[in-house]
């Protein structure tokens, strides 16, 4: 599949804001089962944009812009080559050691009901981490409704468990919960999903974990399926702040307003698989 995105993300200040700065994880990287195509990030003011990646091995972009402004707009680009892989991720850039992701963050901490939770699902049948997780994937959905929405970066696994719904980044936090509880490392990751032609109000979130003699795999709990070809995959953390899209500081400017439009559709160009391997290299494009 050929996935073209445009992603626009909308800042208004009251007054003009003075050292304004955003650290953009924005850019996918090729593995084997996408292979980035074209992609650009274009901010709309004057400013410096800098790639660099970070610990987990995610391109991210630093901007600065040069004079106080009293609005941003961040467009995204770009298209997306995706194959079918059955949710299996190879050839991704790994610079932490697997147990890394074992560690709990205060977002996905378990609370005792969800460890309960997490127990029950794993004495429900076979032992072995795949069928534990896939019974997790459907699990979670069940247990927390989901409502499509902007991300928050203040709810919490256990809140989001104990209220009984949640925006996707709220699913995948209580999944990965559940699987380090169960001591199964697993991560969050932050990207698209091909679903319509129609906007959206958001990016995606979902979670991999690793599956011995698989690798890492993904787990969209929000849906309940493991990833497909619809899904570009951009960045992964130990939760959504690690892979947030967009994160920045700016002195003063007053109440800000942040609006998102997003349009993830197929293009009408023909997918050719490329006959060599996908190598994982830093991708350079910027605005």
């Amino acid at each position: 599949m050929r996935i073209r995105i445009v992603h626009d993300t909308v800042y208004t200040y009251e007054q003009p804001a003075r050292g304004l700065i955003q650290l953009m994880r924005l850019t996918p990287r090729d593995h084997d089962g996408q292979h980035v195509r074209e992609w650009r990030i274009e901010p709309s003011v004057n400013g410096r944009l800098t790639a660099r990646e970070d610990g987990f091995g995610n391109l991210i972009h630093w901007f600065s812009a040069d004079d106080p402004t009293d609005a941003l707009t961040v467009r995204v680009t770009g298209e997306v080559e995706t194959f079918e892989t059955d949710g299996i991720v190879r050839g991704a850039v790994e610079r932490l050691p697997d147990l890394f992701y074992l560690r709990d963050t205060p977002l996905t901490e378990a609370s005792p009901e969800l460890q309960v939770f997490a127990r029950r699902i794993a004495d429900a049948g076979d032992a072995g981490p795949l069928p534990v997780l896939h019974r997790l994937l459907s699990a979670v959905p069940e247990a927390v409704a989901f409502a499509p929405g902007p991300a928050s970066a203040s709810t919490t696994a256990s809140q989001a468990f104990e209220a009984g719904s949640g925006v996707c980044q709220d699913l995948a936090h209580v999944f990965l919960a559940a699987a380090r509880h169960l001591d199964i490392p697993a991560r969050y990751v932050s990207g698209y999903v091909r679903r319509s032609d129609e906007e959206e109000d958001a990016a995606h979130g979902w979670a991999e974990a690793l599956v011995p003699d698989l690798g890492w795999v993904g787990f969209d709990p929000a849906y309940g399926l493991s990833t497909t070809e619809a899904h570009v995959r951009v960045a992964t953390g130990l939760d959504y702040l690690g892979a947030a899209p967009i994160r920045g500081s700016r002195t003063g400017g007053g109440t800000e307003t942040l609006t998102v439009t997003l349009q993830v559709g197929e293009s009408t160009v023909p997918v050719h698989r490329p006959n060599l391997p996908i190598q994982a290299q830093s991708q350079s494009q910027g605005g």
